[in-house]
């Protein structure tokens, strides 16, 4: 196991592997599963082999904050936070009992098992990122026209439901609504993009309160027997874009409270983004760890823990 007490790269547990992404690792508990924020961090499609710390702390606590705040909008998969080791036992049998490692509090939540939708479900309220660049090149997002004069990190007229695939490997591609419903059916499509939204709205809303834009945002989501509901993570710094609303300015990029750091000193130091990649300074490091809390403490108004 590569750990130390301030980074986590991989959890290494006497449990059946669900799986292993480029952040988390899931553990099989019966009908649930048990998933593990670590500090690794993935930049242009590659782990590198330095993690950030507190990383996975931000994750998933601020996961579980959010799937709190938005179960009256659509239910999700949490069914506990870890935050004493022990209590992962009422979920066990007696037999694979076993004492946890501490680095699970704080950084792991048990979950309901579904069937994962293979879709992004992303939501943009401002112009930035792919969407800029679509936008640029051909006038549109997600192939979708937009008028003319829209200047990069405006605001969009309204919010737009623009998903993706959801790849295994490699980039996610775009998909209209219309080759959604293909995959997963109307009735379950218009559900996915109404709740999509509905989420979206909310949480931009909340965290207008705390001087922070939520510029887009992606979620994914299960079914539970019939039933639709969130999973993975929520409005976390990987998987949206949160801006500081006072030094905003429209018609240029914004900082982000993300791993925005490791991409620009990735691309200057002429790496050819082909694995492997190279290791961070520390410099960099301590930049993005401390973006990452930023954003917990400012949107949670709580201290990390």
């Amino acid at each position: 196991m590569n750990t130390s007490p301030q980074v986590l790269i991989n959890a290494d547990l006497p449990l059946p592997l669900f799986f292993r992404g480029k952040v988390r690792d899931t553990y099989e508990l019966g009908n649930l599963l048990l998933i593990i924020a670590t500090d690794r961090i993935s930049a242009f499609d590659s782990v590198l082999p330095c993690g950030i710390p507190d990383k996975g702390l931000v994750l998933n606590q601020l996961s579980a904050f959010w799937f709190k705040k938005t179960e009256k909008f659509v239910p999700n998969h949490l069914i506990k936070a870890v935050d004493d080791t022990r209590s992962i036992d009422n979920y066990l049998p007696t037999a694979s009992r076993f004492p946890y490692p501490a680095y699970l509090t704080g950084r792991s939540m048990i979950v309901k098992k579904v069937t994962r939708l293979p879709i992004e479900c992303v939501v943009r309220g401002y112009l930035s990122g792919s969407a800029w660049a679509e936008y640029q090149q051909q006038g549109t997002i997600n192939g979708e026209s937009l008028p003319k004069g829209f200047m990069e990190s405006q605001e969009l007229p309204q919010p737009l439901f623009t998903p993706t695939t959801k790849e295994e490997s490699g980039h996610d591609q775009p998909l209209s609504l219309d080759e959604m419903k293909e995959m997963v059916g109307e009735t379950l499509a218009e559900e996915l993009k109404e709740k999509s939204l509905a989420i979206y709205h909310y949480a931009r809303e909340y965290a207008q309160a705390s001087d922070i834009i939520v510029a887009d945002t992606k979620m994914e989501f299960g079914l539970d027997g019939d039933r639709l509901i969130l999973i993975d993570e929520l409005l976390t710094p990987d998987s949206s874009r949160f801006w500081d609303a006072k030094p905003y300015k429209v018609g240029q990029p914004q900082p982000s409270y993300d791993k925005q750091p490791v991409r620009d000193w990735l691309v200057s130091s002429g790496w050819d983004k082909e694995p492997p990649a190279p290791m961070l300074p520390p410099e960099v490091i301590e930049a993005t760890t401390r973006r990452y809390r930023e954003a917990y403490e400012r949107l949670t108004g709580r201290k990390l823990g």
